[in-house]
């Protein structure tokens, strides 16, 4: 099992808060940083100092950091065109020397597109743009150095791009696509992703939704350990009661519910809820902290937790051999 760092800067963050996470994250064995894409807060939250950009934001973090990899889970499809994603991403892979990371997903928090003016098609639209957008970043990064690449669809055509920068990682930053979709999600990550990822599902879920996958790389004749398996879990972790509740009561939820929920108590009680999800062949967590603040947190759970973790080795950059 694999433990990364995961924030929602959207419910107030600097750039320097999200750096001193990042930076206490490498230091205590978690292997990547990666946030959340969103321009509006959620819940009742100042949201101060407001949203930070996802690419502006990683960028500069990939010149102040070494190892951890970064990324997002995920980059809603109806944020940017296709083409300047390629090209952002694909500069920061290469700003960070190879450490980038891209979760992609259709989009869903209508209000946020209301407040920064930014168009909220339909469901279904909106998932024929999100397999549009990773057909044609995947395609413009696979795309030979001196050639041009091309691409036409329903929502977005790219006619004689010369499909550049080029991404340092080999066949560019492994894709991650995710959620709780029965049917187009499986098939969306079957086809372009590298991993599949559940954010916060209950452990009785997830084996249901890992088949849908596994039915749908069936589909297309792809061997099941070619994804990484993911989860994110919320983690509130105390060395005592008294501080697990501290820590709860600071992010506005209960122990009880975060027990059910997530990954809280102990440093073994933490272990154990992972281990529930590595039974179920669960190879990556992202833990999701919410209080940024709270530097303390980050040694306590990675140095009683990512210390004691086997890991299974993956290629750095690899990309699926699902659809191209």
């Amino acid at each position: 099992m694999e433990l990364r760092v995961f924030v929602e800067p959207q419910q107030g963050a600097t750039y320097e808060q999200q750096l001193a996470v990042a930076q206490a994250a490498e230091r205590h064995g978690f292997t990547g940083f990666f946030r959340s894409d969103h321009y509006l807060k959620m819940g009742d939250v100042s949201g101060l100092p407001g949203p930070t950009d996802t690419w502006v934001t990683l960028g500069a973090m990939a010149r102040e950091t070494t190892t951890i990899r970064l990324g997002t889970l995920v980059c809603s499809a109806t944020f940017r065109l296709p083409g300047p994603l390629a090209v952002a991403v694909a500069q920061v892979d290469n700003m960070s020397g190879g450490r980038v990371e891209l979760g992609m997903g259709a989009g869903w928090f209508d209000t946020e597109h209301t407040a920064y003016g930014i168009p909220f098609p339909a469901n279904k639209v909106r998932f024929q743009m999100l397999e549009e957008q990773l057909r044609i970043v995947r395609g413009m990064w696979l795309a030979p150095e001196g050639g041009e690449f091309h691409f036409e669809g329903e929502h977005y055509t790219v006619l004689g791009s010369p499909a550049l920068p080029k991404p340092t990682q080999p066949g560019g930053p492994p894709i991650i696509v995710g959620g709780f979709g029965a049917k187009t999600t499986p098939r969306l990550a079957a086809a372009y992703a590298s991993e599949f990822n559940v954010p916060f599902p209950p452990v009785s879920a997830y084996a249901g939704l890992r088949d849908n996958v596994r039915r749908a790389c069936d589909a297309i004749d792809r061997p099941h350990d070619d994804l990484v398996w993911s989860v994110a879990l919320v983690v509130c972790c105390g060395k005592t009661d008294l501080e697990v509740a501290t820590r709860a009561g600071t992010i506005g939820r209960q122990v009880d519910e975060l027990k059910a929920n997530g990954a809280a108590g102990s440093p073994a009680e933490v272990l154990n809820r992972i281990a529930d999800f590595a039974d179920l062949g669960v190879e990556r967590s992202y833990h999701q902290l919410l209080d940024l603040d709270d530097l303390d947190h980050i040694p306590l759970w990675g140095d009683a937790v990512v210390a004691v973790l086997p890991r299974r080795p993956r290629p750095v950059g690899a990309q699926c051999n699902g659809a191209r």
